[in-house]
């Protein structure tokens, strides 16, 4: 058997906790993606040095961006405000990458 008894009040009037010292009122930034697609002109290299270069990846996950991109057709590199995201892109694209913001 219970040997607990609550009170039906308990159940009307649940005690919740809250803290109202935090407010945070941010307005988050909408995020934007880089999508990297395959060509038939950029070597395996040349990308994976574009990616450590432009969008500051590490060389692993250059490899593995440009092995997905070579089979999957397109691989995601970067995601961020527009603002961030422009430059890189304009730079990936000025190195014949075919790339696009969405």
């Amino acid at each position: 058997m219970f040997s607990t008894i609550y009170n039906i009040k308990d159940y009307e009037n649940p005690k919740r906790e809250y803290d109202e010292d935090v407010a945070l009122l941010e307005k988050e930034d909408e995020v934007y993606k880089i999508v990297l697609w395959n060509d038939d002109v950029n070597t395996f290299d040349d990308v994976i040095d574009a990616l450590v270069e432009i969008c500051g990846h590490t060389l692993e996950q250059a490899e593995q961006c440009t092995m997905l991109v070579h089979y999957k057709g397109k691989c995601t590199v970067k995601t961020g405000s527009l603002e961030v995201l422009k430059p890189m892109h304009e730079k990936l694209l000025s190195r014949s990458l075919t790339s696009e913001i969405v």
